[in-house]
């Protein structure tokens, strides 16, 4: 057990982490860069501990720094949150080599999923489905235009490592595939210092949907049902909802049984997100992230049940307060993401915040820790904020969705709530009929 926990994040996942700590009685430490001193989660928190200057590869991704504040605390655990170091195997083994508890699942398992190639094969010897393609990682262009003759054109040549659409190319056909292939592995040694890469099948219409899992160290593993993530710009996720508009409960029940059952062949700890494209029917595993998701409000809405909290007891050694029995899906709900960022162009807008007003009432939750006043720095991502809506019926967490919308105010700074009030009044997205190659032709029509 343990009663105090450092929160090795920043912005509106620090805050929501302090908040499921306080309402467990548990005292909270941020650490913080020289940027963030006056962030809300530093001035919330019990304590404080300033770990470097503005770049996050001397504040948030600085391991040492972030042990060192552990040990002027006594901070007994730690919580990632996502991004930063919530998916570093090495860090993992660092903090648990100083008898401090990690917040998350054990190393092995973070380096396993890290790695897109030894993922995709684990996942299918425990009989999740795959996306058809190369069995390991591609050695060079001419085996890859093989490859593609194989399971036929387009393909998708992804980089092993990382993540966000980087060191990620789709060919149409032989002729586009050594341009992909190069183009693939370059990016994905600038980015990730990894330039290994392998080939699926690049579907035409899928959508994007990932299934929320939560397992204890005593061997309950349960499923929190679907998201769809299917409006994306550039691989980034824009709205996300729960459930999905194109699931039935039966395909729910099925997909979750099979993740559920794979999960505990794994031997997982904590909260997971299995990632599929969906399409005809089928699912098809594209990658997990062995961390808390951005958009996990969205289960928690409908599900009533705090992930944070579930991962804070599940690393005290408790066991699930709930059996997949008790899991209910209530109404439907969808998540936001309010970025500083132009509409249209989606160039970062840092800055001064002047006017900052956050809607309410039945239904209504806003993640964010902006207020007016707090400067926007220009050395992180660019979320402001995630807007929150449940309703009954989807039609009535749109139309709650519209208002919350409109009552919305943030001045001084570009934002993306223009997008999103174009998004919940288009018919397409009212109907749930998109796919994650939508928002690109959207905002492509837009420009033209």
């Amino acid at each position: 057990m343990f009663d105090k926990v450092l929160i090795a994040n920043r912005g509106e996942i620090a805050l929501r982490i302090h908040r499921a700590c306080k309402e467990m009685g548990l005292a909270t430490v941020a650490v913080h860069s020289t940027a963030d001193r006056d962030a809300m989660h530093v001035r919330l928190a019990d304590e404080s501990v300033c770990i470097g200057p503005p770049s996050a590869t001397d504040s948030y991704l600085k391991s040492a720094a972030i042990m060192a504040a552990v040990e002027v605390t006594g901070a007994q655990a730690i919580h990632p949150g996502y991004g930063f170091l919530s998916e570093n195997a090495r860090f993992v083994e660092i903090v648990e080599a100083h008898g401090i508890t990690f917040i998350g699942p054990n190393a092995s398992h973070i380096r396993l999923m890290g790695d897109k190639i030894a993922a995709k094969a684990a996942v299918r010897d425990v009989g999740i489905p795959v996306v058809p393609g190369s069995d390991g990682g591609v050695a060079s262009a001419e085996d890859a235009i093989r490859i593609g003759n194989e399971i036929g054109y387009p393909v998708l040549v992804k980089a092993s490592s990382g993540g966000g659409g980087r060191g990620m190319k789709v060919a149409k056909n032989a002729d586009e595939m050594a341009k992909a292939y190069n183009t693939a592995r370059s990016e994905a040694k600038a980015a990730f210092g990894d330039d290994a890469v392998y080939i699926e099948k690049y579907l035409e219409k899928p959508r994007h949907i990932e299934i929320q899992v939560i397992a204890d160290s005593h061997g309950n593993v349960v499923h929190l049902g679907e998201r769809d993530c299917s409006l994306q710009r550039r691989h980034q996720k824009v709205f996300e909802e729960a459930p999905s508009p194109a699931i039935t409960p039966e395909q729910r029940e099925q997909i979750g049984t099979t993740v559920v059952n794979a999960i505990k062949k794994l031997g997982y700890l904590g909260v997971g997100t299995i990632e599929f494209l969906y399409e005809n029917g089928e699912f098809y595993f594209i990658e997990m992230n062995t961390r808390l998701q951005v958009e996990h409000p969205v289960t928690e809405m409908i599900t009533r049940i705090d992930l944070v909290k579930e991962q804070i007891r599940i690393a005290q050694g408790e066991k699930l307060s709930f059996t997949q029995e008790d899991v209910p899906f209530i109404g439907h709900a969808i998540e936001c993401r309010i970025n500083a960022e132009h509409p249209q162009t989606f160039a970062p807008s840092p800055g001064l915040i002047k006017e900052f007003h956050a809607p309410g009432g039945l239904g209504v939750r806003l993640d964010s820790a902006a207020y007016a006043g707090y400067k926007i720095p220009p050395y992180y991502d660019s979320l402001i904020g995630k807007l929150i809506v449940h309703g009954v019926t989807r039609e009535e967490c749109l139309l709650r969705l519209k208002r919350a919308l409109g009552e919305m105010v943030i001045s001084g700074v570009e934002t993306t709530l223009p997008l999103h009030q174009r998004l919940v009044n288009d018919a397409d997205v009212n109907a749930g009929d998109y796919d994650i190659h939508w928002l690109e032709r959207f905002l492509s029509n837009t420009e033209a």
